[in-house]
Parts: structure tokens; C-alpha cells; sequence
């Protein structure tokens, strides 16, 4: 690998800390709560590794940058914190701003593990200096597709506004879902009020409505709608996004909140390490944990063992990921070359399609295993 040195002092030995730069979205029009659940993660992560000793002695500093949602945001974070002389990058939740965030950590040569965002294509060619916790989202979206053609379902609406994020979406269930016998139905929510979209369910004998939109605005406002509309009791609201997994769409939605699957990656039970962790985030966060807290966690407990096993300097870190074998609170991490991702990705870590249960929505069933 042609790589420029290591800032100077990366190999230090005198106690000074090895840092790590976290991008997180942390304000609007960032999804606010994900951004804190990751955060969360990350801490905890970091404070168990320096309980444990350290890198070799130093401790584990987190240089936290608030991405907002905006990728150029992020790309500066970027810049700065190359600068600043992080050993890693770690974080980000939402797919568009992460890329825009690989991007630049690929041409400075700074190592990027991207915690939970999900697009393919996370960078335009590919890269040895990033790797990714999530699982891509074609590899998620199909399970979602199967899951709705086992349920009976053919007939797909979805409520989607413009993004890559969401195109790609659109792309991936139209693909997987048409050979069998499914349809995808588009309903643009730039032309489309809430009330409207109910008239469309019905015109075109949709079975499922999927919300590929913002939260809380518009999907609060849609589910509303649909939910209080007479004609559409037989109809599946789904959200294959994960929207449903915090505990604002609950407060937002009431008993509507609940019934609504998504995808979550967790395992059916903890081990007794992903117990443990789920215990103290709990008190961290002062509720359920999600399972991107989890993927905060893990980030980090990643990074800590590939510094630990092979120092700090840049370049060795970015050529470790194909020999990194990490015990996660989701099972073991290793990463591969996976056809059609140009990052190092773990395949997989464990994908459910998941609901709040009706008759207690804080309680989740899963529906599907992928």
C-alpha cells in the first residue's frame, strides 16, 4: 500500500492518549436520537478499553464532530481531525453524509470504520482504508422483501422522498421483489400531502406502504393518516429503515407506534458480553438501548484490538482489517471483500425484521430472521 507516513508522534510511548475521531449526528436536521445512541456506544466502548489498560498503557481518547446530517459538514470534519492526528475514524449514522465522510478519510489515508451506515455504494471505487460494522443494504432490503412476499404480500407502495439513500432502496426491493411476482409502487412525497397518500393506497390496491421518508416528519404524520383512515384497516405500514427502533417514535405515535416492521441487527438473545454492555447503556442512555448503540460499542471495541495488535500508525491499521477476528456484543467481527461493496465489510452481522408488539409496544417481536 503506497501510504504517507503516520503523523509525527503516532508511535509515542509516554502516556499521551491515542485518539480516535467519532462522527456523529448529534442536531437537526440529523436523526438526533440515533446520533446519541451511537455516541453512547462509543463512549462506553471507550471508557471499558481504558478501565482495561489502555492502548499498551496510553488511554483512549474519542474526539467527537457533530456531522448534522450534512456530508460537506462531515468532510471537514474529516480534514480536521486528520490533522488533529486521530490514529481512526469511527461513527456516522446516516448513509449519505458517511460517504461523503469515506470519501475524504480514503484520500487522506486515514482508516474510516463506519458503524451503521448501511449504502452500498459507500465509496465510488474501492478502498483499503475503510470497513463497515452495518450490514449493506442490499443484503438487508432483500431479507425485508422476502419477509413482506412470505407474509403474502405483492403489492408495494412506498412513500419515498429524494435521496441516494432512499433511491437505492427503492432500487433494491423493485429488483428483488419483480421476479417474484411483486410490484413497487412510488409515491412522491414532494407532490403528496399525508391525506393524499391514503387516496393512492386504494387506487392502486397497495398491501403494504412503506415509509423510505424523514423522521419524525413526515413518517409521524403518514402513519397517522393511514391509521385513521377507515379504508386502510387490512393495510401493513412497514419501515424497513429502523425508525420504529427508538423510543421518540413510540412517544410520537402512542399504541400507532406499534406493528410497524423494520430492521434491526441484532441477535435473538445477547451473549453474556452483548448482555453486559446492553446493561450499561441502559443506565448510560436512561432507556432501551438500540441496536445502534450497540454498533457504537462495537466500533470501537474493533479499533481498540487492531491498535493494540498492530500500533498506531495509520497505514497498519487499514492493512489489518482482513485479519481482524473481534468478540462483538453481536457475535464475531471479521471482514471480507464482498461483491458489489468496495469497503471491507462484516457479512454479516445478525439481521431480524422486528415490531413493538401491539399489546405492549416497548416490546419487540421478531417477525423474520434473515
Amino acid at each position: 500500500m503506497n501510504t504517507p507516513p503516520s503523523p509525527p508522534g503516532a508511535e509515542r510511548t509516554d502516556g499521551s492518549p491515542v485518539r480516535i475521531g467519532a462522527l456523529v449526528p448529534l442536531t437537526r436536521p440529523g436523526w438526533v436520537e440515533a446520533g446519541r445512541h451511537l455516541l453512547a456506544g462509543l463512549e462506553l466502548a471507550v471508557r471499558d478499553v481504558n478501565d482495561a489498560g489502555g492502548i499498551v498503557g496510553r488511554p483512549l481518547e474519542l474526539v467527537v464532530r457533530d456531522t448534522a446530517a450534512d456530508p460537506q459538514r462531515a468532510a471537514a470534519a474529516v480534514d480536521e481531525l486528520a490533522r488533529l492526528g486521530v490514529a481512526a475514524l469511527a461513527g456516522e449514522y446516516h448513509s449519505v453524509v458517511a460517504r461523503a465522510a469515506a470519501a475524504r478519510a480514503d484520500a487522506l489515508s486515514l482508516p474510516f470504520l463506519c458503524s451503521s451506515a448501511v449504502l452500498d455504494a459507500l465509496t465510488e471505487q474501492p478502498t483499503e482504508w475503510v470497513a463497515r460494522l452495518a450490514p449493506a443494504q442490499s443484503h438487508g432490503w432483500r431479507i425485508y422483501a422476502d419477509f413482506l412476499l412470505g407474509a403474502g404480500h405483492s403489492r408495494i407502495a412506498v412513500a419515498a422522498e429524494p435521496s441516494v439513500y432512499w433511491a437505492s432502496g427503492t432500487r433494491i426491493l423493485r429488483d428483488h421483489l419483480a421476479p417474484r411476482g411483486g410490484t413497487v409502487i412510488e409515491l412522491d412525497m414532494r407532490a403528496l400531502t399525508p391525506t393524499a397518500v391514503c387516496d393512492e393506497l386504494l387506487d392502486n390496491r397497495a398491501t403494504v406502504l412503506l415509509l423510505l421518508v424523514g423522521h419524525p416528519e413526515p413518517a409521524v404524520s403518514i402513519v397517522k393518516s393511514v391509521r385513521r383512515d377507515q379504508r386502510l384497516a387490512e393495510i401493513m405500514i412497514g419501515a424497513p429503515a429502523g425508525q420504529p427502533e427508538f423510543a421518540e417514535w413510540a412517544r410520537s405515535l402512542g399504541d400507532d407506534s406499534a406493528a410497524i416492521p423494520f430492521l434491526r441487527y441484532l441477535p435473538e438473545r445477547l451473549s453474556p458480553l452483548g448482555a453486559r454492555v446492553g446493561t450499561a447503556l441502559r443506565e448510560r442512555l436512561a432507556e432501551a438501548p438500540s441496536f445502534v448503540a450497540f454498533e457504537g460499542y462495537d466500533t470501537v471495541t474493533v479499533l481498540a484490538e487492531v491498535l493494540r495488535s498492530h500500533g498506531v500508525d495509520r497505514a497498519r491499521t487499514a492493512e489489518s482489517w482482513p485479519r481482524v477476528a473481534v468478540e462483538g456484543t453481536r457475535g464475531q467481527i471479521q471482514f471480507s471483500r464482498t461483491p458489489g461493496v468496495n469497503v471491507w465489510q462484516w457479512a454479516w452481522p445478525p439481521i431480524h425484521v422486528v415490531d413493538r408488539d401491539p399489546a405492549e409496544p416497548d416490546r419487540f417481536r421478531i417477525l423474520h430472521a434473515g
